[in-house]
């Protein structure tokens, strides 16, 4: 009881915090004249992964590196099959060539480069650092792509927008986060201990729902506002920071490694969630209701798969 009231404890203050610099990030970037597309791909996207940084964080510490990569893992599956899959069924999210071929493409690249560095079970410190050479890579592209309207946009915003009050609450956000990533990661592996489930699965499932709970959040809030682009921007953004940066960072603390067979099913999982973005977008250049039946129904068969 003790481990699953950590687990609660945790989801609240990562769910909470995060929301709570997602908002507060968000009012930054938009002083500073940013578009809602780059806000979603960078701001949000780091905002919505900061529960997925905290807890692998400590994963990694606490010598649980099957939770710190099941966590990675599990929520880029979460955040195409549920999240991506709940939004289109809410309300059919339209998509772009540019944003296909940019973005989406970014996003298939990094899964890639990460099974790819995982594919012999271990994820070393030179490995993080080729991980965070391509997260500085995705945000020279983001920022190139819209920089005119970042730099046409920017003074006017920033002169008539107070930022000390959302810079604060941002920080008060992240030092939440820190702590209710120690809770759920302590009551995660307590969980798996008692019920005799592995750590890998508990990390896939559990912890990674658990760390997607702010991109669910935003995402529906921006589907009943009809924001599209937020949308995939935040998928696809955080995605990419997960892998990126999250990954990256848990492995510049510990190096991490796992069971080769089970990992490479969870590297192939997360290699078709990132896949499938591809011709769903492409088809009627939109993610449409029955795209987002579908996402959501292969996204449960996993997790069944997953806890057998």
């Amino acid at each position: 009881m003790l481990d699953l009231g950590l687990v609660v404890i945790g989801i609240g203050g990562l769910a909470y915090g995060g929301d709570l610099l997602v908002v507060n990030a968000s009012k930054l970037a938009r002083a500073f004249g940013l578009s809602p597309l780059v806000i979603g791909l960078t701001v949000v996207a780091f905002g919505t992964s900061a529960p997925e940084l905290a807890a692998s964080l400590v994963a990694a510490l606490s010598d649980a590196p099957a939770i710190a990569l099941g966590n990675v893992l599990g929520s880029n599956v979460a955040n195409v099959g549920l999240i991506l899959g709940g939004s289109a069924l809410m309300w059919p999210l339209a998509t772009s060539w540019s944003f296909v071929r940019r973005e989406v493409m970014v996003m298939i690249g990094a899964s890639l480069l990460a099974a790819l560095l995982l594919f012999d079970g271990t994820l070393g410190r030179f490995d993080a650092v080729l991980l965070l050479a391509g997260l500085v890579a995705f945000l020279l592209i983001t920022f190139r792509g819209d920089g005119g309207m970042v730099v046409a946009r920017g003074a006017a915003a920033a002169a008539s927008a107070p930022r000390w009050r959302p810079a604060l609450l941002a920080l008060a956000a992240v030092g939440l986060l820190a702590l209710a990533a120690q809770a759920l990661v302590a009551g995660a592996v307590g969980l798996a201990q008692a019920w005799g489930v592995s750590e890998r699965a508990i990390g896939l499932t559990m912890v990674a729902l658990g760390t997607s709970l702010p991109e669910l959040a935003s995402s529906i809030a921006a589907a009943l506002r009809r924001q599209g682009d937020m949308i995939l921007g935040n998928i696809v953004g955080s995605n990419v920071f997960n892998l990126l940066l999250v990954l990256a960072a848990a492995a510049l603390v510990q190096p991490l490694q796992a069971e080769v067979a089970a990992l490479r099913f969870d590297l192939l999982a997360m290699l078709a969630a990132a896949l499938v973005v591809a011709p769903v977008a492409v088809s009627g250049w939109r993610v449409g209701r029955r795209e987002g039946a579908v996402l959501l129904v292969a996204y449960g068969a996993y997790v069944l798969f997953v806890l057998a």
